[in-house]
């Protein structure tokens, strides 16, 4: 088989462990894995550990990516629409666009979750802008100012607050 009348395809990315980016924040560090270019059906990969109990992400929701999410370690508590479940290490979730969700370490437990999105629409960007907030050395309206750049729409979900509320 020759490839000459295939489509264009993203080449091969690999990142080496010691070659990874690394943000981090007082409760997470996520590891930058590979991004490649969306025009081509790109995507955005990226590892974050969290420390016990530690806030992930808040309800929200992406009108072109489809968000995966393995376990690899601990509990992630998600949100999926108006339910909240608990991952466990080994478990899969596949959450497509314009489904609202969120995310966070299980109360008392560490997470170690690999996300990837597809497309991926340069997250990584996002993720250092996310660490610098956390960090007080960027303002949090940039967050929002930056929604439709990263695909990225924060939604008020009642049903999150009470589960979060509940473990503090």
């Amino acid at each position: 088989m020759t490839t000459e009348n295939l489509p264009v395809t993203m080449p091969a990315l690999l990142t080496r462990r010691t070659d990874a980016e690394t943000c981090a924040d007082p409760s997470s560090v996520m590891t930058l894995l590979g991004e490649s270019d969306a025009a081509l059906g790109g995507f955005t990969s990226y590892r974050s550990s969290f420390a016990a109990g530690a806030p992930g992400a808040p309800a929200h929701f992406h009108t072109k990516a489809t968000e995966l999410f393995f376990v690899l370690g601990g509990s992630l508590r998600v949100l999926v629409d108006d339910q909240v479940t608990v991952l466990d290490a080994g478990d899969f979730l596949a959450v497509p666009p314009h489904t609202p969700h969120a995310f966070a370490a299980a109360p008392g437990v560490e997470a170690d979750v690999l996300f990837v999105f597809t497309p991926g629409l340069g997250r990584f960007d996002y993720l250092r802008l996310l660490g610098r907030v956390m960090r007080g050395e960027a303002d949090p309206k940039e967050i929002t100012e930056s929604a439709e750049r990263f695909d990225n729409h924060y939604v008020d979900s009642p049903v999150w607050r009470a589960a979060l509320e509940a473990s503090a």
